[in-house]
């Protein structure tokens, strides 16, 4: 519903008409313009994206005062935050399948964790994946990736979630919801200096 101000000569509005025209006001100047609902873009390469963006939001807590100082003359160049400059940085990386690193400059010098097996487990339009950790070493994150299709090659766009690496606990991730298929994943691990391993080795399932 439009809300006025001064009805007579509709001084301002607000709200929408029909779910076709917003009227809003911007530094004290009305607009109208058209109403849009926001699409949520599903691609193999955005999803892959948005997983990566999701992992290091998460992680720049937890990074220490020095981690985050490293960040400071990128930041400065790109006229942003730290935490900025860490994100579109390591998206940068992630996007040329490069792992993403805790310091900048990128060290790629550490030992990447030990990853076991690589369990999958079937349920409602759902499968769950479970990649064993065996030696945590100087890993991050483990990558975990999915095709429709077998004997695939992982990449920054069929990544599908990214889980932290905490001593040896496994790395557990729920897929869902599905549709019936088959569904083959795959996983590797990081480093918290830009390594990427190479990948543990595909398993499939099928939802019914």
């Amino acid at each position: 519903m439009v809300k006025v101000s001064g009805p007579a000569f509709s001084l301002d509005a607000s709200g929408t008409i029909g779910d076709t025209l917003v009227f809003s006001k911007w530094k004290g100047r009305n607009y109208i313009r058209s109403h849009v609902v926001p699409s949520n873009p599903r691609s193999g390469g955005q999803v892959g994206m948005r997983a990566m963006f999701k992992f290091l939001t998460q992680a720049w807590a937890g990074l220490t005062d020095g981690n985050k100082a490293t960040w400071e003359d990128r930041a400065a160049q790109l006229i942003a935050s730290e935490f900025n400059a860490f994100l579109s940085y390591n998206q940068f990386r992630w996007r040329n399948f490069t792992a993403p690193s805790k310091e900048d400059p990128a060290g790629v010098a550490s030992t990447p964790a030990v990853l076991g097996a690589l369990s999958l487990t079937l349920g409602v339009r759902s499968i769950t994946v479970t990649q064993a950790v065996t030696t945590a070493n100087d890993g991050w994150g483990v990558a975990i990736f999915r095709s429709p299709t077998g004997t695939f090659t992982p990449t920054f766009d069929n990544l599908i979630a990214i889980g932290t690496i905490s001593g040896t606990d496994a790395v557990v991730y729920v897929d869902s919801p599905l549709d019936p298929g088959d569904y083959y994943y795959d996983t590797c691990t990081f480093t918290d200096d830009g390594q990427l391993s190479a990948e543990t080795g595909e398993e499939t399932e099928t939802v019914v």
